[in-house]
């Protein structure tokens, strides 16, 4: 059996845990929101470089 004390604290952990859950679900989605706009910026980063690139390119031919 449970004493006091434990049942207390059961008590306490069951009750706030949707909080629990809910904050970290909340950092989750966070995290993954962060992740995709770095992804997608990086990918468009990645495509200017290389029209940098083949610019440096066409003009030094064109030297």
């Amino acid at each position: 059996m449970l004493d006091a004390t434990n049942k207390l604290l059961y008590g306490l952990v069951l009750r706030d845990a949707p909080f629990v859950i809910a904050a970290y679900a909340v950092l989750w989605l966070a995290l993954a929101g962060y992740v995709t706009v770095t992804l997608r910026r990086l990918i468009k980063l990645d495509k200017e470089v290389k029209l940098l690139e083949d610019a440096v390119k066409a003009r030094t031919k064109a030297e």
